[in-house]
């Protein structure tokens, strides 16, 4: 069914690709206007929709840049409000975005701001930062960033892709020649040369782009609420409640830990509702197990925190499983020096 769908919106994707072909070449030509900042500017972005690990690889460079003050602007997907924001104490998700949210509570030195224009949003940030990490952006061609991280999950690499609205991908494949480097992530690892061969066959980089690969690190699993870790969960009745792009990695980590898999899935950004909690409850209350557990995501576990919710999942054990990525050993290096050397030759001078 999905086979016939897609080849029925075959024709909408041509036409949306002359639009983004169309759209690029204006910006290409300076018709369309493009502004370039006097700091460091980091874009962290995709070709296809979803699931490509954007939030994981912004939260690792905030660690790398560690020394610089950073500020990550996001548009704030899925929020109840519009315009730009600072992320603060009386912050929730509905006011800025999961992903937002998820970073103002991980990290306590650097700002968090939202807007859906990106150069009015910089505009507010850069006089008091060194460092900007637009979040999700490498379609925003209205600022033109000085750094393009452009991410690939590996899966996607291995099939042919189709333009939206038939297939998933937000522009062309060869688009990523805009990028200064690519990172593969969720990469099975160690990846063999052959899979390796393949995958920088597909993604063909200039001599001056750099690609690397990366996998997913996962965390302790940490109470919602509390904050509590808990250990040690083989064999436990797994009860898993998402709302992200890809659960096919996570899926299989919990399934090598648990066979026993139970698993509510709703589309990415999904606002949870009481419905959706309360069975997920009653699931869990009927089973007749004593070892049992709820794990969701970091990111949807911010969205789970709303003021309808939070009271529905008191005296649940309910936690989330936190990720990072991961270098593989032999692109770390590279990968780290190619970022801090442009924020160090690009910093604003004083």
């Amino acid at each position: 069914m999905i086979k016939y769908l897609r080849l029925f919106l075959l024709p909408f994707s041509v036409i949306y690709g002359f639009i983004i072909l169309l759209r690029n070449k204006l910006y290409d030509w300076g018709i369309f206007k493009s502004t370039k900042f006097d700091l460091p500017v980091i874009c962290i972005g995709n070709l296809v929709v979803g699931g490509a690990g954007k939030t994981p690889t912004t939260e690792y460079l905030v660690r790398l840049l560690a020394d610089y003050k950073i500020a990550i602007l996001s548009r704030g997907y899925g929020r109840e409000t519009k315009g730009f924001l600072l992320a603060d104490k009386s912050s929730t998700a509905k006011t800025i975005g999961d992903e937002p949210m998820q970073y103002f509570q991980k990290f306590t030195n650097i700002t968090v701001a939202v807007c859906e224009d990106r150069v009015f949003g910089i505009n507010q940030l850069k006089n008091s930062h060194d460092v900007i990490l637009l979040d999700d952006a490498y379609q925003h061609r209205a600022v033109k960033a000085g750094f393009n991280l452009l991410l690939f999950d590996y899966a996607s690499t291995k099939k042919f892709q189709f333009m939206l609205p038939a297939g998933n991908l937000r522009e062309p494949w060869r688009n990523y020649d805009r990028a200064q480097a690519v990172l593969v992530t969720k990469t099975p690892l160690p990846l063999n040369m052959v899979d390796q061969i393949e995958v920088r066959r597909k993604i063909d980089t200039r001599i001056d782009q750099r690609i690397s690969f990366s996998s997913i690190k996962y965390g302790e699993l940490t109470q919602v609420l509390t904050k509590e870790i808990k250990a040690n969960i083989a064999n436990f009745q797994i009860f898993l409640i998402t709302g992200i792009a890809n659960t096919k990695p996570l899926k299989g980590y919990l399934e090598q830990i648990s066979p026993n898999l139970h698993q509510f899935e709703y589309p990415d950004h999904h606002q949870f509702t009481v419905e959706n909690i309360n069975q997920l409850k009653k699931a869990f209350n009927e089973h007749p197990a004593k070892e049992k557990i709820i794990i969701t995501t970091e990111k949807d576990s911010q969205r789970l925190l709303g003021d309808n919710l939070k009271d529905l999942l008191l005296n649940l054990p309910i936690y989330y499983l936190p990720i990072e990525i991961e270098l593989a050993p032999k692109d770390k290096f590279t990968f780290d020096k190619n970022i801090l050397d442009y924020v160090a030759n690009h910093k604003r001078i004083s």
